[in-house]
């Protein structure tokens, strides 16, 4: 069995990883800098049993996306699970953001779910899943998410089109919508408020509790299953239902 995750080394990303991390995995995990998470996620990976590959590619470009899914295939010959979740931010009002920012933003956050599948294709057989990590800010407004925001949606919309041309060769391509959780990218995005944001959201969750790496973890797990073969194209909240009351 092997795994990609893009965005593997930190954050969801890495609970992702370390949650398919057993005895005869292959994990690949892929990043676009700070090298010493990618080696404390190696290690974490390689301590549950699973063999571990870093690759460092920037997947917003068909080349890089290309150049990862090669250095995959040196080391395997099929690819059961891919997992979208590396994100780029920019902090800023959408009509002050630098355009080239945002263009590079869209294209890692939205448009690398195409790069990505089309790179993979010679990996992927019957029964292989894809997973893109989307979230709430794909279809409401939160402040300083727009670059973020803006490629979730653009990713779904691509992942339903995908959906049509991969059912056919028994591949499925799903999104996972987590709720808020305390990462890298989410104190980027909200800085100080950022700890009493993801407090909040345990606090009012209608579940009475906050989110879990487990309940988004499980859900991927079942989705790449055979019991998952006919979820196709769906976007799928992972939130106790906090998604549903404004």
């Amino acid at each position: 069995m092997a795994i990609l995750i893009t965005g593997g080394t930190k954050g969801i990303g890495r609970a992702i990883a370390e949650h398919f991390s057993r005895p005869g995995q292959q994990v690949f995990l892929n990043y676009v800098s700070d090298s010493e998470s990618a080696e404390q996620a190696c290690k974490a990976v390689r301590a549950r049993g699973a063999e571990c590959h870093l690759i460092r590619q920037d997947v917003g470009t068909p080349e890089g996306c290309q150049a990862l899914l090669a250095e995959v295939a040196k080391h395997a010959k099929r690819l059961d699970q891919l997992v979208h979740c590396a994100v780029r931010v920019v902090v800023a009002d959408l009509l002050e953001m630098d355009p080239h920012a945002f263009t590079a933003a869209l294209n890692v956050n939205g448009s690398a779910l195409l790069y990505l599948t089309q790179a993979a294709l010679p990996l992927l057989q019957r029964g292989s899943s894809i997973v893109f990590l989307s979230s709430r800010g794909g279809r409401i407004v939160l402040k300083n998410y727009a670059a973020i925001g803006a490629g979730k949606a653009l990713a779904e919309c691509l992942m339903r089109y995908l959906a049509t041309e991969l059912a056919p060769r028994g591949i499925r391509i799903n999104t996972v919508a987590p709720g808020i959780v305390d990462t890298a990218a989410v104190r980027a995005v909200f800085g100080d408020e950022a700890g009493s944001l993801v407090a909040h959201a345990a606090a009012t969750n209608p579940s009475g509790r906050g989110l879990r790496d487990a309940d988004y973890c499980n859900l991927i797990e079942y989705l790449a299953s055979p019991a998952a073969e006919m979820i196709q194209g769906q976007v799928i909240f992972v939130n106790g239902g906090a998604n549903l009351s404004a």
